[in-house]
C-alpha cells in the first residue's frame, strides 16, 4: 500500500471517530464539571448569570440544569440527570461521573479497532450482571424506625446532622404505607425559610398570607373549605352588559354570588383556601365575619392542604350546591395560624391524611435555597431505601460489582468482551474520584480497596476519607439506597450506548413557518 493510500485510510478513520469524539468530548466536560462535588469530601460550584448573581451549591443535579450547555451530546447528559432526579431524587452526580467514564472508555475501544456494536454487546452484558450484582447485595430496610434511614439521611443531606433528624422525624410521622405510594414524594414536603427555627409538623405550609390583616390571625378546631377557582361572580361578557337583558342577567349574578358566600359563613367555615383571586364584596362579607381566607395558593399547596385536611376541592359553581352538600366537602384542621414573621399559614392536624412538613431554618437568604436541595436530597434518600433497601456506600458496592462484572468478560467470546471493560471502568470510578476528592491517590487506594475485599470477603470495605485507612462503610453508618446506585448504574449505561451508536451528526435545516413560506 503507498502512502497515499494509507493517509487516505487514516482520514476515513478519523473522519468516522469524528462525531463519536465530538460527543465523548462533551460528556467528559459535562461529567467533569460535577466529578468535583462527590464525596464527603466534595468541594462547592459556583454558578453565575449574566446579571451578577450567584448560586453556590454542592448539589449535581442544580449544577447541571443551571449551567450553560450548548452541545447535543451534552444536554442528553443534563436530561439522563433530571430524569434521575425526577425517579429517584438522588444520585445525579454519580450517574453522571460513570456515564462520562463509560463513553471515555467505548471511545478508546473504538479507536482501538472495536467495533461499536460490539462494545455495545459487552455493555449491554455487563450493566445486566452489574444489576444483578447490587440487587444481591441490597439488605431490606424494615420500618421507619430502623437506624439504615438515619444514616442514609446523613449521607445524602452531606453531614447536617439537623437536617438528617428533620426528615427521619418526618418519615416517622408520615408512617411506612404513604412513603411506599409511588405518588407521594417525601421530598414535596421540605420547605426552607430564612429566620425559621428546624421542625417538623403534623401538616402544611401555604405560603401565602390572609387576604388582609383584620381576619384572624389563629384558628383552632374550624371546618376548612378549598375552591380550586376564583371566589367571585360568574363573569358575563361586556356586550351582553349593553342590553337590559344582559344587565338583568349581570345583577342575578351578582345577588346569587352574595348568596353563595353568605353559605360560606353559614357553615361556619373558618378557613377558606382559593386558588384565584378573591372578589372585594366577597372579602368583606368574610372578614366580618370572622374566616380567615388565602387566596392564589399554588395548585401543589391547594392539593395537599386539601388532602390533610379532608377537604373535596370544589370550583365556584360548587356553592349554588345546597348547604347539607357543602358541608360534605368540608375538611378540618385542629389549627390554623398565620406566621407573619415568616409570611405564611400553618394548616395543623387535619382531618384527613397524614401530611408532614419540614421546615428547614437558614440563617441568610443566600443559604436557604441550598438548605432545602440539602434535605430534599435526604427526604428522596430515605424514602428510597424505604423502598428498595441500602447498600454499603463510599464505592464499596461499585467496586465489588465491578469484580463480578470482570467476571462475565472471562465468558464472553470475541470483541465484546472489550465492552464489559467499559463498564468496569464506570464501576470504579466512584470511589475513585472520592478519594481524589478527599486528597488520596485513586490507583492505590482502589487497589487496596480490591485485594482487601477478595481477602477478607468483605464487599463493603472501602475508604474513610477523613484517614484514609480502610474502613467497614457499614459500621461506619455510610450506606446508599439501592434505589439511587441502580437507576444511576442503568442510566449510564443507557446514555453511554446512545452516545456510541451516533455515527453522524447533521444540522438539522430550518423549518419555515406558513406566515414565511405564505
Amino acid at each position: 500500500m503507498s502512502l497515499k493510500q494509507q493517509a487516505s485510510g487514516g482520514a476515513e478513520v478519523d473522519e468516522r471517530l469524528a462525531a463519536l469524539v465530538t460527543n465523548a468530548n462533551a460528556v467528559r466536560a459535562i461529567a467533569s464539571a460535577v466529578e468535583g462535588t462527590l464525596g464527603p469530601k466534595g468541594l462547592d460550584t459556583m454558578l453565575v448569570d449574566k446579571f451578577g448573581e450567584v448560586v453556590i451549591t454542592n448539589d449535581g443535579v442544580t449544577i447541571l440544569t443551571m449551567m450553560e450547555a450548548n452541545h447535543p451530546a451534552a444536554r442528553m447528559l443534563i436530561n439522563i440527570a433530571r430524569a434521575q432526579q425526577e425517579e429517584i431524587g438522588d444520585g445525579t452526580t454519580t450517574a453522571t461521573v460513570m456515564a462520562g467514564a463509560m463513553v471515555g472508555a467505548g471511545v478508546e475501544q473504538v479507536a482501538r479497532g472495536v467495533p461499536v456494536a460490539r462494545v455495545i454487546e459487552g455493555l449491554r452484558a455487563g450493566v445486566r450482571r452489574g444489576l444483578a450484582a447490587m440487587q444481591e447485595r441490597a439488605c431490606p430496610v424494615a420500618d421507619v424506625n430502623s437506624p439504615d434511614l438515619r444514616r442514609v439521611a446523613l449521607v445524602a443531606g452531606r453531614g447536617h446532622d439537623d437536617i438528617a433528624d428533620l426528615v427521619v422525624r418526618a418519615a416517622g410521622l408520615i408512617g411506612r404505607e404513604k412513603l411506599l405510594d409511588r405518588a407521594f414524594k417525601l421530598a414535596d414536603t421540605v420547605v426552607a425559610e430564612e429566620g425559621a427555627e428546624n421542625q417538623v409538623f403534623m401538616g402544611v405550609i401555604i405560603n401565602k398570607e390572609p387576604v388582609n390583616r383584620q381576619m384572624p390571625r389563629e384558628l383552632n378546631g374550624v371546618p376548612v373549605l378549598v375552591i380550586d377557582d376564583a371566589l367571585e361572580p360568574e363573569e358575563i361578557e361586556e356586550e351582553a352588559l349593553a342590553t337590559e337583558a344582559g344587565f338583568a342577567r349581570y345583577m342575578e349574578l351578582q345577588n346569587q354570588f352574595r348568596e353563595n358566600v353568605q353559605k360560606i359563613i353559614q357553615l361556619q367555615a373558618g378557613l377558606v383556601l382559593v386558588d384565584r383571586g378573591v372578589d372585594d364584596a366577597a372579602e368583606e362579607m368574610l372578614t366580618d365575619a370572622g374566616i380567615m381566607v388565602v387566596q392564589r395558593v399554588a395548585n401543589k399547596e391547594l392539593r395537599r392542604a386539601a388532602e390533610h385536611t379532608g377537604a373535596r376541592m370544589i370550583k365556584r359553581t360548587g356553592l349554588k350546591k345546597d348547604l347539607p352538600q357543602l358541608a360534605a366537602c368540608l375538611g378540618r384542621a385542629g389549627r390554623v395560624y398565620n406566621d407573619e414573621k415568616l409570611e405564611h399559614v400553618q394548616v395543623l392536624d387535619g382531618g384527613g391524611k397524614p401530611m408532614a412538613t419540614v421546615l428547614v431554618g437558614a440563617a441568610t437568604g443566600e443559604v436557604v435555597g441550598e438548605r432545602e436541595r440539602i434535605a430534599r436530597d435526604a427526604a428522596s434518600a430515605v424514602q428510597a431505601a424505604l423502598r428498595g433497601g441500602v447498600v454499603p456506600g463510599g464505592g464499596a458496592v461499585e467496586l465489588a460489582v465491578a469484580r463480578e462484572v470482570e467476571q462475565v468478560r472471562a465468558g464472553m467470546r470475541g470483541m465484546a468482551a472489550y465492552g464489559v471493560d467499559c463498564v468496569v471502568e464506570a464501576l470504579k470510578r466512584p470511589l475513585a474520584q472520592i478519594v481524589s476528592n478527599a486528597g488520596f491517590n485513586p490507583l492505590e487506594k482502589i487497589g487496596d480497596v480490591i485485594a482487601a475485599q477478595v481477602e477478607t470477603g468483605n464487599d463493603a470495605l472501602a475508604v474513610d476519607c477523613d484517614t484514609g485507612r480502610l474502613a467497614d462503610m457499614r459500621e461506619l453508618g455510610v450506606v446508599d439506597p439501592l434505589p439511587v446506585k441502580t437507576y444511576a448504574f442503568k442510566a449510564a449505561g443507557e446514555i453511554a450506548e446512545a452516545i456510541l451508536r451516533i455515527d453522524t451528526i447533521i444540522k438539522k435545516r430550518e423549518e419555515k413557518s406558513e406566515k414565511d413560506t405564505g
